[in-house]
């Protein structure tokens, strides 16, 4: 059996590895940038080097709200990655590609052009998200639920959209799946536009916003309790956090004032109210040098205060009507991709709730989903929600299983296949 490789291409991350192993051989940034101080674009892996200062950095994606727009480019970024960091040769390698549910037939063809026509790729298997989790989840626990009614439901957070998908036998329902138009870009974009209005204009800070909302962003279990938190002048507010802006000279990266202020609303969640209390007195004294109102920036230091935002942003997955979408949250689409299945299925979709996504990694994001989900679930249905232990791998590693199964080539189409019968005959063979 030749190599294969198996490459989630997100919108956000592209996931690339070899099958068969446990965790891919790289994890980049599906996009290319252009610092505000160079000609010179950098590609996927590039991006990462912390020597990089991408401080109002020029952006391009190849994908725009969950589809591939711009193959050529799609095409360099792979290019980049199979010879530079996979360092493999296609023409002697299978491929195992994921595509977004609802794929357009001419965005389908335009992928099949690049596997067959620019890489030369042996053979080519494309599958969706949801059954690879699936597939992950149910080998990782082979006598569970799971295993046994070979039944899912996959919540799948990712960086265009959220997707609720019945997973029965390995094979995605088409019919019951929801979809959310949220995702990781449209919070990010969310929290640029509250720090813009009413700190610093970083409207064209992708990167560095990015890197605010994963350090700092939380998902609130009592939204009116920490509204009224968050009003509160210094020592009282346990949500307010420092961040510091790039300078371009001493740090090319932003970076948390105080490592330790964003751990401080826990004291909310997981520790006794004395405890908090004993927390509060010592840190008094830190406090008394912090500003005492609101999100205000420091224009000498070039930094910026954050507090409601922390939680109003992942807010908008839960409750995204409260913002003038006309779309239900992540709780309706589940509780609605369910009740589009036969009614045998519902017991044991409630009871095998998956979470994947990057999106997910909000702390307390399972949980709020729960307090969210168990009052609209019938009583007699127990309900069980499972967190993946890596959410950004969890479809990666789905792949590599499949791709190291023995009856991995016999699901491909090959080269000759497709040059004969065209794409779409040979996509009815990847029919979910």
């Amino acid at each position: 059996m030749s190599n294969v490789v198996v490459l989630d291409n997100g919108g956000g991350l592209v996931k690339a590895g070899i099958g068969g192993e446990r965790d891919p051989t790289a994890i980049v940034p599906n996009s290319m940038g252009r610092p505000l101080s160079s000609k010179k674009w950098l590609i996927a892996d590039q991006l990462l080097s912390p020597d990089i200062d991408l401080t109002s950095a020029t952006v391009r994606r190849p994908f725009d709200r969950g589809y591939l727009i711009n193959p050529d480019l799609q095409s360099s970024l792979w290019s980049h990655i199979f010879s530079n960091l996979l360092k493999i040769t296609p023409q002697q390698s299978s491929l195992l590609l994921t595509e977004p549910l609802f794929n357009l037939p001419s965005i389908q063809r335009s992928l099949d052009e690049i596997v067959f026509e620019d890489f030369n790729f042996k053979a080519l298997y494309v599958s969706d998200c949801p059954s690879l989790v699936h597939l992950y989840e149910a080998s990782r626990r082979p006598y569970g639920l799971l295993s046994k009614a070979q039944c899912s439901l996959v919540v799948d957070c990712g960086f265009s959209f959220t997707h609720a998908s019945p997973v029965f036998q390995n094979f995605t329902l088409n019919y019951a799946v929801k979809r959310l138009d949220l995702g990781g870009k449209a919070l990010t974009n969310y929290l640029k536009e509250l720090v813009s209005y009413r700190s610093v204009n970083l409207m064209d800070e992708t990167f560095l916003m990015d890197d605010v909302k994963e350090k700092l962003c939380f998902v609130s279990l009592d939204v009116p309790r920490d509204l009224h938190i968050a009003r509160k002048p210094g020592k009282d507010n346990l949500f307010r956090c420092t961040y510091v802006l790039p300078d371009g000279i001493t740090h090319t990266k932003g970076f948390l004032k105080d490592p330790e202020e964003p751990k401080r609303y826990l004291s909310l969640y997981d520790k006794a109210p004395q405890q908090v209390a004993g927390e509060q007195n010592n840190m008094d004294q830190l406090e008394d040098r912090k500003r005492s109102n609101g999100s205000k920036i420091d224009l000498a230091k070039n930094e910026f205060g954050l507090t409601n935002e922390r939680f109003l942003v992942p807010e908008m997955m839960f409750r995204p009507a409260d913002l003038g979408l006309n779309q239900a949250g992540i709780a309706e689409c589940i509780l609605q991709a369910i009740n589009s299945c036969h009614p045998h299925l519902h017991p044991v979709l409630y009871e095998s709730i998956i979470l994947t996504g990057g999106t997910t990694l909000f702390p307390h994001f399972a949980k709020r989903l729960e307090m969210d989900l168990r009052p609209l679930v019938p009583e007699k249905y127990r309900l069980k929600i499972t967190t993946q232990e890596d959410p950004i791998l969890g479809v990666w590693r789905g792949g590599s299983l499949l791709a190291s199964s023995p009856d991995f080539d016999a699901m491909c189409v090959t080269k000759a296949e497709y040059e004969e019968l065209g794409s779409a005959r040979c996509r009815k063979r990847f029919f979910h």
